[in-house]
């Protein structure tokens, strides 16, 4: 047994007091948890799903759990927040609510937008009824963590036919200025009937420490419900990130989603859908820039169980120097879900020869009337389109930042929010002059 692991078995005894608050049901999906998590432990490169990736640079390090709510500067938090967006913001320190930093702008009263710990006293049904409920804790050991420690998070309920006029950001900071901290957020998004939102969750960390985030953020989204969601990792490289979103979709509902990942030293990002009704609609896309050592796996599941469904994914990378990509993405067609649609397709740009990716897009069909794609690419700059920049006066390096610039912005180009969209564009474009 590793030091980690024993240090979170210990720590579950100690926060187990403090859950006594907590309805029965909750604690005893918490306690099956931890009996998953001591059982199995930490996935490792033995496990199919985990063959790519080598997590010892997370379970090896002695992290501390964060006992207090930390507080930080405002003049601090200012330099994570997204200039000209007006947002209802949720702000988590550590994976604990921070209520002097948080603002709701929404005048809705019907929506709420909260603290998860907040939500199990005054929404205490609805979390019951959809916490670990999607998010299978017996099936990965960093689930089965969360869902043992995870003391707090965002939690949002979109009521019915209400439209919601105001993204949602969750920000999560990782403060690991006065020792190495392991945090646990869990989110829970409810849209109802009907329903629909922006939600943004953003990713940063602060001090000089390492810092490991294993987040799980559950969506439900109900009939014709529209829900855009954009993941935005910007952590610095003594961080590490464990992310897995897992959504469920009843019929003539439509997800978009939108993963940007440019920060942290290992993140594994687990995306997945359950197609439970008919004429749903969901999108994945996914870009990731990466440098140095850093290495991303991203993980993506489209489980189609219902007929006359549509998945579309695409994801996109650009990887440097000695950094290191996964991209296992999965088209799921069960039997009785005839006329599906489904695309996915992986392209990735190599600018070093020591950088690689192993990318492995896969269909596992067992319905007969669908029209189902995948592919991946794998390749360097096009040097006849880099030949006719500088044709045309465009020096090399200004004409290798049009190209990866063009590449990477179809992506961003997805999202929504002006004012994101715009700052993930200023941000790219600093990103490839350095």
């Amino acid at each position: 047994m590793s030091d980690l692991k024993e240090k979170i078995l210990e720590e579950y005894k100690s926060i187990e007091k403090k859950l006594n608050g907590e309805s029965a049901d909750i604690h005893h999906i918490r306690d099956n948890a931890k009996e998953y998590f001591k059982t199995f432990g930490f996935p490792n490169k033995k496990m199919e799903d985990w063959r790519f990736t080598n997590i010892n640079p997370i379970i090896n390090k002695d992290f501390e759990f964060a006992k207090d709510i930390q507080k930080i500067e405002k003049k601090v938090l200012e330099k994570f927040l997204i200039p000209e967006l007006k947002a209802n913001l949720i702000v988590l320190i550590n994976g604990e609510y921070s209520s002097e930093n948080s603002k709701i702008i929404s005048e809705n009263k019907n929506i709420s937008i909260c603290s998860l710990k907040d939500a199990l006293k005054t929404k205490k049904e609805a979390v019951e009824k959809y916490f670990a409920k999607y998010a299978d804790y017996k099936s990965d050991g960093f689930t089965a963590l969360n869902t043992a420690l995870a003391a707090d998070g965002a939690f949002i309920h979109i009521p019915a036919d209400c439209l919601l006029k105001e993204p949602i950001m969750i920000l999560n900071i990782s403060d690991s200025r006065n020792s190495r901290v392991m945090s646990q957020p869990r989110n829970l998004i409810i849209a109802e009937k009907g329903g629909s939102a922006h939600i943004i969750e953003e990713y940063y960390s602060l001090g000089e420490n390492d810092a490991f985030s294993n987040v799980v953020t559950e969506i439900y989204t109900d009939e014709n419900s529209n829900l855009h969601y954009y993941k935005i990792q910007n952590e610095e490289l003594n961080s590490y990130h464990v992310g897995t979103t897992q959504v469920f979709q009843e019929k003539n509902s439509t997800f978009n989603s939108v993963t940007i990942s440019w920060g942290c030293s290992v993140i594994r990002n687990n995306l997945n859908s359950y197609l439970n009704g008919e004429n749903i609609e969901c999108t994945f896309k996914g870009l990731y820039y990466l440098t140095g050592k850093q290495h991303i796996d991203n993980h993506t599941l489209a489980d189609h169980a219902t007929p006359n469904c549509h998945s579309n994914e695409l994801y996109k990378g650009i990887l440097a120097d000695e950094s290191n990509g996964v991209f296992n993405g999965k088209i799921m067609v069960r039997q009785d879900a005839q006329k599906t649609n489904a695309y996915q397709m992986n392209k990735n740009i190599l600018l070093s020869n020591n950088a690689s990716i192993n990318s492995k897009p896969q269909l596992e069909i067992y319905a007969d009337d669908v029209k189902c794609s995948h592919g991946a690419t794998t390749g360097q700059i096009d040097n006849e389109q880099l030949f006719y920049l500088k044709a045309r006066g465009i020096g090399e390096k200004e004409g290798r930042k049009l190209l990866l610039y063009a590449f990477a912005n179809e992506i961003i180009e997805n999202i929504q929010i002006e004012v994101l969209k715009d700052y993930l564009q200023k941000k790219l474009s600093t990103k490839l002059d350095s």
